[in-house]
């Protein structure tokens, strides 16, 4: 039976970006990533696999993002968006993968017959005009329109594709533009702060990426109601994204970007976005200049303890339950906090994990220590909030700050600026400073280290990824070394995003906590049989 794909139109174009012969691709967390040079046959792929997406959901809008992330500029990366603005369903990362390394024309057809197949995807069915993605060959072999959104966050790439899915419906995210999202986060942080003192100037540093051009939109969004002093928003010069700049060089670093030394004031809060603004650190320097971050762990412990107010008041703390969502690279100390207060799960590290788990509460916070985060209100949640009839004016005001707090928070996946004005909101009505909010719990010290190996797969994880199962015995040989350290805590994982194994340690005291992880780290470089002279010196 001939095939109803394309397939001359595939292989005619995918003759045009031929796949690296010794390179094998991995759909993980983040999508496909690796150097920017050697994409071009993957984002081809991708393009189908997005068109093939659509079909299957019947013309539903599929976003696709271009972006280096937090990662170097030559680093790159593509992963798909979901109708909901979710990640990708884990079934078709698989097929993805798949594709991505067909070696051949014939073999690539092949595999995606074998996708049509199992996903059961009828190529007759028509595509919707709106389909969002940048990567006109792929969707040119498969027939398929494709609106450009342009140079933009990937927050904002999920919020138009839940927008433009949800259009015309009950249940409308928001208009589907640029114009649309700033106008939805900025009339609902008006509504929030009505009637109180408006904040210091806020420092952002947006590690040179494309989160400086939404930063300076928001701004004049905002007007009057909070001043963003831009900083780091060179986004046309070479070799400037997240060079010494940026959320991941803040949080792995803990020390403020170099080109803030002479910016940043003593009690004055800053914030760091990341290369695409989906993650958020931020820090202060105390009076007596020294540097405090408040990272992922700070933001969720302030964000849910707020929420948790709110319910209270508003007298809703049987109907709704907030619950925190977390990974094994939480800092001890935010847990036990947490923990005192309300449900808080562990899940594996990846934002599909945090996101599905946080579906489960009625209001799901989640953030990754690295920044990454959100938080969920379920569709009965809201609809709670819509029908209640408050009976006192501080029930009421509790009410409609939680709706308002549904149309700030972007819902579809962690959003710095969205994240930013939660944080800023919080910071408005408890009358904090940076000191005031770090002082909610002490971290425990602590230390991120990376191991490059020749197999990052030969690392299998369990609980959570808190637990090695594999190399054997390796674990055994970590908790021996943990228990030397008081308050000590250590794992290792293979990375979701890189060809690297990532190694974290917290210990009482911070030499404590950075020998722990320079040791553990030995060790994974021991048994990975690695080149001893690739190993860093501290690791020596």
């Amino acid at each position: 039976m001939p095939s109803a794909l394309p397939v001359e139109s595939i292989k005619l174009l995918s003759g045009q970006h031929h796949k690296p012969s010794i390179i094998r691709f991995q759909y993980g967390t983040a999508g496909f990533r690796t150097t920017a040079s050697i994409l071009d046959s993957v984002l081809f792929r991708v393009g189908i696999v997005a068109a093939l997406r659509s079909k299957k959901l019947d013309g539903r809008t599929i976003g696709v993002m271009v972006t280096a992330s937090h990662n170097p500029e030559p680093d790159n990366g593509v992963k798909l968006v979901d109708p909901r603005g979710e990640m990708l369903e884990a079934s078709w990362e698989v097929h993805a993968t798949t594709i991505a390394n067909a070696s051949t024309a014939d073999d690539l057809v092949d595999a995606l017959e074998v996708l049509v197949q199992t996903a059961k995807i009828d190529l007759h069915a028509p595509f919707w005009p709106s389909l969002v993605a940048a990567l006109e060959d792929g969707f040119k072999a498969m027939g398929a329109t494709a609106r450009n959104a342009g140079v933009t966050t990937t927050p904002i790439l999920h919020y138009l594709v839940r927008s433009i899915n949800t259009k015309g419906t009950k249940y409308s995210y928001g208009e589907d533009t640029e114009a649309g999202y700033f106008a939805k986060l900025s009339t609902s942080y008006k509504k929030l702060v009505t009637g109180k003192a408006v904040q210091p100037p806020l420092v952002i540093d947006c590690a040179n990426g494309v989160g400086a051009l939404a930063a300076k939109t928001l701004n004049e969004s905002l007007g009057n109601t909070l001043e963003l002093v831009l900083e780091n928003a060179s986004t046309t010069t070479p070799g400037a994204l997240n060079n010494a700049c940026g959320a991941d060089f803040v949080k792995v670093s803990q020390k403020i970007p170099p080109s803030l030394a002479n910016v940043l004031q003593p009690g004055q809060r800053a914030c760091s976005l990341d290369g695409d603004a989906d993650r958020l650190i931020y820090y202060y320097l105390d009076d007596r200049g020294a540097f405090h971050m408040l990272d992922g762990d700070k933001i969720a412990a302030l964000v849910a303890a707020f929420i948790i107010e709110l319910v209270k008041v508003a007298g809703l703390e049987e109907k709704i339950k907030v619950g925190v969502v977390q990974t094994a690279y939480a800092n001890g100390a935010s847990t036990k906090y947490l923990q005192e207060r309300l449900p808080v799960k562990c899940v594996s590290t990846g934002v599909k994990h945090l996101h599905h788990a946080a579906e489960r509460y009625n209001v799901g916070v989640y953030f990754e220590a690295n920044g990454h985060g959100t938080v969920l209100f379920s569709q009965p949640t809201v609809d709670i909030l819509a029908e209640y009839q408050p009976s006192t004016p501080a029930q009421s005001r509790a009410v409609e700050h939680l709706v308002s707090l549904t149309e700030l928070i972007n819902q579809t996946v962690g959003d710095a600026l969205s994240d930013m004005l939660l944080v800023e909101v919080v910071l408005t009505h408890k009358s904090y400073r940076g000191e005031e909010w770090d002082s909610l719990y002490v971290d425990l010290p602590n230390r991120l280290a990376k191991c490059s190996v020749p197999d990052r797969n030969a690392f299998k994880t369990e609980d959570a990824e808190r637990r090695l199962v594999s190399p054997p015995g390796l674990q055994a040989r970590i908790d021996e070394l943990v228990l030397r350290y008081q308050g000590g805590r250590s794992f290792v994982r293979p990375s979701g995003t890189e060809d690297v194994v990532r190694v974290y340690a917290e210990a009482s005291l911070k030499s404590q906590a950075d020998e722990l992880a320079m040791r553990v780290a030995g060790l994974v470089y021991d048994e990975a049989g690695g080149d001893p002279t690739s190993r860093p010196k501290e690791f020596l």
